[in-house]
Formats: C-alpha cells, structure tokens, sequence
C-alpha cells in the first residue's frame, strides 16, 4: 500500500514538472511572438515616418510656391551650365547688361518676348534664315509665336534699309534685336539662337520627327539640294519620320507649295511652325522623356543665348505658375498688308510692309489689345519719336 502511495506521489511530481515545461515553453513563445510583433511594429512605423516625410517634402517642393522656387533655381543652373553665350571666353558669366524698354517700343509688364533665330552661313557670310518672336503672356496664360518673314524690308540702324535677314551679318544679334524694336515697335526681353548645324544636331537627338509631305514638297526634296546628302534624298508623299539633315532641307523650301497649298515666304514659315511642333511632341514622347535630360542637356549645348539664370528661372516660374500650355501662332505680314515687288530701291524681291497695319495687328496679337488701343498705342509711340528727333 505504502508502495502504491509512492507510485501516485513520484506520478503528481513528475506531471507537475511537465506541465511547468509545457507553461515554460508557451510563456517562451508569447514572449517571442510580442518581441516580434514589436519589431514589425517599429519596422512599420520607421516606414510610415519616411514616406510621411518623402510626402511632406514632395508637397513642399511642387505644392508650395517657395518648393517650386527651388526646383527652378536648381533647373535654372542646369540650364545656363549647358547654354552658349556670346560674351563668354574661357570663363562663362552671365551677360551683364541688359536691353531695358524704351519710350519708342510697346511693353507691358505681363508679356515676355524671345527672338528665337536660325543662322545660316553661306561663304563666310551669315544671315538669318528663321525669326520667331515667342512671347510669354502670363495674363491670358498662353505662348505665342510670331513669324517675321526674312525678306522684310526695314531700316536697320546705322545702315541702309534692306532685309530683315541681313541686319545680323552687320551687327550680330544686338543690331538685329534693335532692328526688330525699331521697326516692329515691341520690345525683345531676350534670344535664343542655332546655325544649320546645330539644328540638325538636335533633331537627331530626338531620333527623328515625323513630318506629312504633299507630293509636290516630296519631289521637289528629292530633286533640288535643300536635302544637302544625296543619300536622304529619299522622301515619299505622305508621313515620313525625317532625320535632321532631312527636315533641315524641309523648313528652308520656299519655292513649292505646303502641304495646305501655301507658298514662297508663307509657306517657309508654316514649315517652320510644323517642325517646331513636331520636335517638341518627339521631345515629349514615351521614347524620349526617360532621356530628356540627357537629351536637353546635349541640345542646349547647341544654343546661344544672352538670357542669365536668373532670367531663366524667372521664366520658369512664369510658364508653371501661370499654368501655361496653350500656344498660339500669328505671321507678320498679315494679309493684304504688304506688297512683293521684283524689285524695290536696289532690293531684289523685297516684301514691303504697310507698316501701321501690321503693327496694329501684332500689338493685338501679342498684347491682346483691342483695335482702338493697339492704335493708340502706335499713336503714343509715334509721338514719342517725332519728340525725340
């Protein structure tokens, strides 16, 4: 019995010494799993505190205006690092003096106007071949582009009346900008510039641009030398994807038809503006927008300018904050407001401007100005120089 006894007690012991091992084990394991999920929990937190803080940033830089002020700051820096100036030599500074608006020009503090300009050099002569003003109007939040057709007859300070093309072979970019003010009446903010060269550059850049050809523009491409390689000289009726040899050749036709029937000068200047277009749409498609900063950054290498960084970010900051993406374009002549005689004071060809027309019209097109104070506008002007002389 006493046996029995002993049996029963060492039975208890040792049940009782399994069952404080098994709570052992599961107090372990309730232990692990809190020490675990702590973990998660500082891992999660950790987390949730960074992307707080990427938001927050985020939201600073592109939802306030004093974060945007950065990013321009530091795109504007990236900009002017790869620009070409004309007055730089072995060190690049900003261009120190800058044209201020004068009593015999329309200006208005709401509207920015760029003088944009191809060079073409033929024989160490340099001429300009494409004039654009490109104007910035933060009012009614678009971007215009104006046309200045080439063989515009004008008076170009210190030298004889000829055309507008000619006044950069005489006095570089400042004559032709004071040219331009002279005879136009607007005032030019700042300019950008490219010869054949680099503009061929750049569109190979974007891999291309595809361009519609009627058939008269095809053969004309084909047979004539616009197309400087014989080998591209192999364009079809219809769209084309053209390499920068090939739409350089295409914006300098004159003598045939557009694709929409307009010729000589009109139809150089429509040229123009479908290329223009086209490279920005190349710019901004899926091939090419992982690669635009690569892509700027060897395309600005090929552009002269005068514009400094600080300008440069102030044009930033005006096309984003004023949500700027509509783009319209005029032409200067107008329609029936010019003439294209053979020949005009020694002048072979020249287009001779009714010149209070279309200043009437371009200060209604740039500066939105009604009829009545585009004209008095031009009257103020005109008042203003009979005085000065």
């Amino acid at each position: 019995m006493a046996k029995k006894k002993t049996e029963e007690l060492l039975k208890q012991q040792v049940l009782a010494i399994m069952e404080e091992d098994g709570r052992s084990d599961t107090d372990k394991e309730k232990k692990s799993k809190r020490k675990n999920r702590k973990k998660r929990h500082r891992v999660l937190k950790a987390l949730g505190i960074t992307v707080l803080a990427v938001l927050a940033l985020f939201i600073f830089f592109i939802g306030t205006k004093p974060g945007r002020s950065l990013i321009y700051k530091a795109a504007s820096r990236y900009v002017f690092k790869n620009l070409q100036y004309d007055n730089t030599g072995d060190d690049k500074k900003e261009p120190e003096e800058k044209r201020k608006p004068s009593e015999d020009v329309v200006h208005e503090e709401h509207i920015f106007n760029y003088l944009l300009f191809g060079i073409e050099e033929f024989y160490g002569a340099k001429n300009t071949d494409a004039m654009l003003i490109a104007t910035i109007d933060t009012k009614e939040a678009k971007i215009k582009l104006t046309s200045l057709l080439r063989d515009s007859y004008v008076e170009i300070p210190g030298y004889k009346a000829n055309k507008l093309n000619s006044a950069y072979a005489k006095g570089g970019a400042d004559l032709l900008i004071e040219t331009i003010e002279k005879n136009y009446m607007i005032h030019i903010d700042g300019y950008a510039s490219v010869d054949f060269e680099a503009f061929e550059k750049i569109v190979d850049l974007l891999g291309g641009i595809e361009i519609e050809l009627g058939k008269e523009e095809a053969e004309y491409l084909n047979r004539t030398n616009y197309i400087s390689k014989k080998a591209n000289r192999n364009v079809v009726p219809g769209v084309n994807k053209l390499n920068g040899n090939q739409v350089l050749g295409y914006v300098r036709v004159r003598k045939v038809k557009t694709l929409g029937g307009a010729n000589y000068d009109y139809g150089r200047v429509i040229r123009q503006q479908r290329a223009l277009s086209a490279m920005l749409k190349s710019l901004m498609s899926s091939k090419n927008i992982l690669k635009i900063f690569s892509i700027a950054s060897e395309a600005l290498g090929y552009v002269t300018t005068d514009l400094d960084r600080k300008e440069i970010e102030k044009m930033m900051s005006v096309v984003v904050e004023n949500r700027i993406t509509t783009m319209e374009t005029f032409r200067i002549p107008v329609d029936g407001a010019f003439d294209a005689p053979k020949k005009y004071n020694g002048i072979g060809y020249p287009i001779i401007l009714d010149w209070e027309t279309n200043r009437i019209e371009l200060f209604k097109f740039i500066y939105g100005y009604t009829e009545e104070e585009a004209k008095e506008s031009l009257a103020k002007i005109a008042g203003s120089t009979q005085s000065g002389n």
